[in-house]
């Protein structure tokens, strides 16, 4: 019965593409996920997601690929954002707030005005399930690329996020590896799209960071925690999503959500009931342990 439950949605190709699409986005939006936790580039993730709606849309208009016009705008934001910041006395969370809901507003006004004989509602909200084999492709590719990055920089972006001074001291340049975290950013919310669409990039993007971090104190660990976490979830939200009948983008993020649920409750050391539990056995272990009297 278990292997029939397993078995049955992998005699369709659709299914088969979706999860490894989703497993393939998962895995590099989770790695990306734990730099962008310990920097505290959470909003940043956010905004690149949203503010390459306008991009996908033109991409459509013109006959490219989504994926070429989602990159474009995604580092056109990065860019705008750092300008703002830069060339004004605008802070950064203003700076990503006025871009990303600018560029957001403006990809919904070319959907409302597109002529369109598919449903480009998809964008912002995934199709996961209509993945051909060319965005499969892409996806692997623009996945490869930004795994890559992060394998190869992985020691000089995890000193950047601890202790960007002393990555400076050391000679390297902290504006080139934020610079650098950012371009990978824009990549993998690419990446992530088709996926889950617009609106839940920023889940892949931080939750399986925030999970693993709750989980240990080495960076090491996260790496790998966050990636089998996310790949996991993954593949329990596209089967849940096959057996329900519901959205397979948004059922991927509640897995990983509820998974978050636990360990933010039951996590070693981290986790809110084991905290409590400690502070509950620290309370009554000087009663216990007091030496009777004579």
């Amino acid at each position: 019965m278990i292997l029939d439950w397993i078995l049955e949605p992998l005699q369709y190709d659709f299914m088969v593409r979706a999860l490894v699409t989703t497993v393939i986005a998962a895995v590099v939006c989770a790695l990306l996920s734990c730099w962008l936790v310990l920097v505290g580039w959470s909003l940043m993730g956010d905004a690149v997601s949203h503010a390459v709606l306008p991009g996908v849309v033109l991409a459509y208009v013109f006959g490219a690929p989504f994926a070429l016009g989602a990159l474009v705008f995604g580092f056109l934001a990065v860019g705008l954002m750092g300008l703002i910041r830069g060339t004004s006395r605008v802070k950064e969370d203003a700076a990503i707030g006025i871009v990303f809901s600018t560029l957001f507003a403006l990809g919904l006004v070319m959907i409302s005005v597109t002529p369109s004989q598919t449903d480009l509602n998809h964008i912002i909200f995934g199709n996961i399930l209509g993945v051909s084999d060319a965005d499969l492709v892409q996806i692997c590719v623009l996945a490869a690329v930004a795994f890559a990055v992060l394998v190869i920089k992985r020691r000089d972006l995890t000193l950047y996020a601890f202790d960007p001074t002393h990555a400076f001291a050391i000679g390297l340049s902290p504006r080139f590896l934020g610079a650098l975290l950012l371009g990978v950013l824009a990549l993998t919310a690419v990446v992530a799209l088709q996926v889950v669409g617009v609106v839940l990039v920023v889940a892949m993007l931080i939750i399986p960071g925030a999970t693993a971090y709750l989980l240990t104190d080495r960076f090491g660990r996260m790496l790998v925690i966050a990636p089998v976490m996310s790949a996991v979830c993954s593949v329990v939200g596209i089967y849940l999503s096959y057996w329900v009948d519901a959205a397979s983008g948004g059922l991927v993020v509640v897995v990983q959500g509820c998974v978050f649920a636990l360990v933010y409750l039951f996590a070693p050391r981290q986790g809110v009931l084991w905290r409590l539990w400690q502070r509950i056995r620290w309370i009554d272990g000087p009663r216990t342990s007091r030496p009777a009297r004579l």
